[in-house]
């Protein structure tokens, strides 16, 4: 439930940011920034659980598991806001 809450939270502020740009746009920012919100969400949990790990090495490899999570949200986010960039520059 909190990280539904987060994404939605997420989403709506990345559209009120984005009021200037063109709707497609609009909606690729809020797909990523849902993208990188539920990450987080997810990083936070493994963390959580880190805290409350039984062995260093359990806390480690959560904290490891939370870090690469993180990553790869924000690796996913930046792909959908690339798709949507528009294209600059000299094509020849």
């Amino acid at each position: 439930m909190k990280i539904t809450a987060a994404l939605l939270a997420a989403a709506a502020a990345a559209v009120s940011l984005a009021a200037c740009s063109d709707p497609v746009e609009e909606a690729a920012d809020a797909q990523a920034e849902a993208v990188e919100a539920a990450g987080e969400a997810d990083a936070a949990v493994l963390e959580a659980q880190a805290d409350q790990a039984p062995t260093d090495a359990a806390e480690e490899a959560l904290e490891a598991q939370a870090d690469q999570v993180r990553e790869q949200a924000e690796e996913r986010a930046d792909v959908i806001e690339e798709q949507d960039a528009p294209v600059t520059g000299d094509a020849g």
